[in-house]
């Protein structure tokens, strides 16, 4: 046990809570050593917390004394002592010796990978399982000979039996060989089959809450095509002429703006279950599911609704980029109040979502397609269109299914017709 009161003065560094819903971090990289100086606002460490990797700043200026939880310790509860720090480079020294195994009992150690071997059968306790009796009409016909070779071998000659080339099937060395390495081949090792994956903090926390979003939201959902010709077309307008701005809008844009001003149309869709009361949303902050190596993460386009489609497509790259590298701020992924996932360019013609608490609904975009739709005016009663079917997720304590369609009515009216949706 570390009796602190007799070292020199020095303040216990403890893992801090850096998001609002961060229950353990994990140590990335520190990025001092021991006895390096430190200035308050200098970056100590990086934690990956339940959302993104966030820097660990330094509080005041000093030394640090002792590192007790090296790179890469995970599962570490928020309050626990990760290092210590003194204000004067010559105290220390007195924390040399300070072990690891002295610091407060906390487990860090994920739960250890089970090794890639087939776990050994059990001891049997009881009598070993009969054997086939043999029966004289059981009886194998073999040359010793044959015998002797498939005993050295590990050849079982029941499986030969009758099958020889001797009179009546008698088994004969010869008809070994015959047999082939599938017969003659003693049974090889198990081999692995499978590899454990640690689960990274952001995959076990969107695990944890996408578990509760099914078992405690009663979703229902709603799927409508939209013609995305005129989407399409005005897209390509625009991108010609921010071409030499080095600038360019995406389709996904014009989806994330026709949702917004699709919520401020039916502000029922904007809003999230509080248990006692529904808070109804003034602006649209729209979450944009984003996967990423350690999981799905959600960062938001704030007040999209009035935002151009330069400046969403600007906010979405910068985000999406952020997300990949792990580099989000707690700011850029909380508070969303709409989400869209977009699996497009994936070729997924629709899918359903999950509803991301405590918001009410979320998009599911699929892929483009041509297809020929009927048309009174055309000349053979059909058209060719682009089509991309969309789902919307709904929380039914929240949205009825009637505002819902109305909510995807009003979508669809800015997809077909985007000019609307920018005036």
């Amino acid at each position: 046990q570390i009796r602190f009161y007799v070292l020199p003065p020095h303040t216990k560094m403890v893992l801090p809570a850096l998001s609002p819903t961060m229950e353990t971090g994990t140590i990335k990289r520190w990025e001092v050593n021991e006895g390096d100086s430190f200035s308050a606002g200098d970056l100590l460490a990086e934690i990956e917390t339940d959302k993104a990797t966030v820097g660990f700043d330094a509080n005041d200026d000093g030394y640090i004394a002792k590192i007790i939880l090296p790179d890469g310790s995970k599962d570490i509860p928020l309050g626990t002592l990760v290092a210590i720090s003194v204000e004067n480079e010559d105290e220390v020294p007195a924390f040399k010796d300070i072990s690891i195994a002295a610091a407060p009992a906390v487990d860090i150690q994920p739960p250890s990978a089970q090794p890639s071997t087939p776990s050994p059968a059990a001891p049997s306790h009881g009598i070993p399982p009969p054997t086939p009796m043999s029966t004289p009409g059981d009886r194998i016909f073999a040359s010793p000979l044959a015998k002797k070779l498939a005993f050295e071998k590990g050849i079982d000659l029941a499986l030969l039996a009758g099958l020889g080339s001797g009179p009546l099937g008698r088994i004969r060395a010869q008809d070994l060989d015959k047999a082939g390495k599938a017969v003659a081949q003693p049974v090889a090792p198990a081999v692995a089959v499978f590899v454990d994956i640690p689960v990274s903090n952001i995959r076990k926390i969107t695990a944890k809450r996408l578990f509760e979003s099914k078992q405690t939201i009663p979703h229902y959902y709603l799927t409508v095509d939209v013609e995305m010709d005129k989407v399409v077309a005005l897209r390509k307008s625009f991108n010609t002429e921010l071409e030499k701005e080095g600038t360019k809008i995406s389709v996904n844009d014009f989806f994330i703006k026709a949702s917004a001003m699709a919520c401020l149309k039916i502000p029922e869709a904007n809003s999230s279950w509080r248990d006692t009361f529904i808070r109804q949303h003034n602006t649209v902050d729209m979450s944009i599911a984003v996967s990423t190596e350690s999981g799905l993460i959600t960062p938001i386009v704030f007040n999209a609704h009035t935002k151009g489609l330069v400046a969403i497509s600007q906010d979405v790259v910068s985000l999406a980029g952020k997300a990949r590298e792990g580099k989000l701020q707690p700011s850029e992924f909380m508070g969303g109040t709409f989400t869209l996932s977009n699996l497009g360019m994936f070729g997924v013609k629709h899918f359903s979502a999950i509803i991301n608490p405590p918001q009410a609904c979320i998009l599911a975009v699929g892929s483009a397609r041509r297809e020929l739709l009927p048309d009174k005016n055309a000349e053979n009663g059909f058209r060719e269109a682009t089509v991309v079917s969309v789902t919307l997720s709904c929380d039914h304590r929240v949205v009825d299914g009637a505002v819902g369609a109305q909510w995807l009515q009003h979508f669809k009216k800015f997809m077909e017709d985007p000019t609307k949706m920018l005036l």
